[in-house]
């Protein structure tokens, strides 16, 4: 049950600080919590394509594999994967919705996506035999990681809908899937000790970059008062 509980508490947390911080016009109950479902969902076709790409791409994943390898699976294999999935979640189901009507809801939208892949995916590691230790290394890593992942490509897809300037879409899944991928890329480098150590620095430089694009699209909200 402590297991258990350490795999939903990261990621029930974030959503709570992110719906929390949209201020000025929150999002229904209802589609953050439809979202986080089909966040959860996401993670099967995530595990097929990682499957799939490293059947099709022969990429080696043991832990005396090459270092090029571990790129291509870091990279391609599990960070495109899985961002890209989260983003046609966050694309085709929150992003045509009417409630969608602020740059800051693509923030909202696709940190409550993320947050259901990442609980899954935790309570996945659990009960794959990880042990209490991993659970707490995870709390302050994978999920604050998946968390400002979320924010980065949320940023521009809410800019995109909205701003006059034109901002692709993809821009928010590049940044997802580049950050995404050199934090794996460090951790699956492990056989060099800094590589540990830059990928926290990766996870807390995203995290402090994705509070001032909160902060951002908190202040140039429609619904600002303070802005008008």
């Amino acid at each position: 049950m402590d297991l258990f509980l350490l795999a939903l508490a990261p990621g029930l947390a974030i959503c709570f600080f992110i719906y929390y911080q949209d201020k000025h016009d929150p999002e229904p109950k209802r589609l953050l919590i439809m979202s986080f479902l089909l966040g959860v969902l996401s993670i099967i076709p995530a595990i097929l394509a990682t499957k799939g790409i490293k059947y099709l791409f022969n990429i080696d994943h043991t832990n005396d594999a090459p270092d090029l390898d571990q790129l291509y699976y870091a990279f391609m294999a599990v960070a495109l994967s899985e961002e890209l999935s989260k983003f046609l979640v966050l694309r085709w189901f929150a992003y045509p919705k009417k409630e969608f009507d602020e740059p800051f809801d693509g923030i909202t939208y696709s940190v409550m996506v993320s947050m259901g892949f990442a609980t899954i995916e935790n309570c996945l590691y659990l009960y794959h035999g990880q042990d209490l230790t991993t659970g707490i290394h995870r709390m302050f890593t994978a999920v604050p990681g998946h968390a400002s992942f979320a924010v980065v490509m949320g940023y521009y897809v809410g800019m995109s809908k909205f701003s006059h300037k034109n901002y692709p879409q993809w821009i928010g899944l590049f940044g997802a899937v580049l950050l995404h991928g050199l934090y794996d890329a460090c951790l699956f480098l492990k056989h060099y000790p800094v590589m540990v150590i830059i990928a926290v620095l990766i996870v807390a430089i995203s995290v402090f970059y994705s509070l001032k694009a909160i902060k951002l699209h908190q202040e140039n909200s429609p619904f600002n008062k303070d802005s008008i």
